[in-house]
């Protein structure tokens, strides 16, 4: 795997444990550093694409499933989810990377930590969120815009169910 990888895999599995068990997103990286140590400027990476992706999560969800109608996204299997949403955010959001480097990147990543047909999976969809970059970018942007509004705020804000 390229450099980058290892911040990948860090970031990865950090994100995997957040979501499948609801681990702090801080305890897991903390954890996964201490298992793997990065260079500071890696360690750095990670924490920003675990966070970022974190902070995006519900935006970077909405965008997976328009472009995976036909997999639900609570059936999809925990890993190839939790890789896509790392791509999407490069793709979408961070940028550091060219978009076909962020693909090569996901699909080596499912290679090793999914199924047999994990590397496909990932691939077409992660073609087809490259394809429909700028139409995509435009909704999220606009979905950024009506959580960050007010009214949204307090919309959902109203329907929080209090135990």
């Amino acid at each position: 795997m390229k450099p980058r990888g290892s911040d990948s895999v860090v970031a990865l599995q950090a994100l995997f444990e957040v979501d499948t068990v609801h681990h702090d997103p801080e305890i897991a990286l903390r954890w996964r550093l201490k298992e793997s140590p990065l260079p500071k400027s890696a360690e750095g990476f990670c924490r920003d694409l675990l966070f970022g992706v974190l902070r995006q999560h519900a935006a970077l969800d909405a965008i997976i499933q328009r472009i995976a109608p036909e997999w639900p996204f609570e059936q999809m299997a925990p890993v190839d989810r939790n890789i896509l949403r790392l791509a999407a955010y490069e793709i979408m959001l961070d940028q550091s990377a060219p978009p076909k480097v962020a693909i090569n990147e996901a699909v080596e990543l499912a290679k090793i930590f999914g199924s047999d047909s994990s590397s496909r999976f990932v691939n077409g969809v992660l073609g087809t969120l490259l394809a429909q970059r700028g139409y995509l970018t435009t909704r999220l942007s606009r979905l950024a815009e009506s959580e960050a509004s007010p009214d949204a705020t307090a919309a959902r804000g109203s329907n929080r169910v209090v135990s």
